[in-house]
């Protein structure tokens, strides 16, 4: 599954999310993508005050988000088989 990771250079919660994310793709086995929405005028506009953005199975995570919240993104199912 590969997930998606918008943010900007000079971001430090973009940098931080960032390493999370190395974090959590190691433990889940994701593949991610890092988009810098500055070299886009339509994503600046989406996301511009929300950075850093994690969007998995087309469900956005706005900064602040954990290790936790990216499993349980990516993996929505398991969550029903809790008790």
């Amino acid at each position: 599954m590969t997930v998606k990771l918008y943010g900007t250079s000079g971001c430090h919660l973009c940098d931080d999310a960032e390493r999370l994310l190395a974090h959590a793709s190691a433990a889940l086995r994701l593949d991610w993508e890092y988009i810098d929405i500055a070299l886009d005028h339509e994503l600046v506009e989406r996301y511009g005050t929300r950075i850093p953005v994690l969007i998995i199975h087309n469900h956005e995570l706005n900064w602040p988000f954990s290790l936790l919240d990216i499993q349980r993104a990516a993996n929505p199912a398991s969550l029903s088989a809790q008790p």
